[in-house]
């Protein structure tokens, strides 16, 4: 049987500098959030492997 999670659910966080500077590629993370109390996109930041730095990554749908 699948296990209940209530109201979270699995949201995908892509970096936003990436995808401004036009290199080949995407910084991607996969997390979850409770869906009642954050109604709104989450904005976090993250470890962009390939720009080697800390940048915002931003919830896409």
């Amino acid at each position: 049987m699948a296990s209940k999670r209530g109201n979270r659910v699995q949201v995908i966080m892509e970096c936003t500098e990436h995808k401004e500077s036009g290199m080949p590629g995407t910084s991607r993370y996969i997390t979850t959030k409770n869906k009642k109390n954050t109604t709104e996109r989450l904005e976090l930041k993250k470890y962009n492997s390939i720009l080697k730095k800390v940048t915002v990554h931003k919830e896409i749908k």
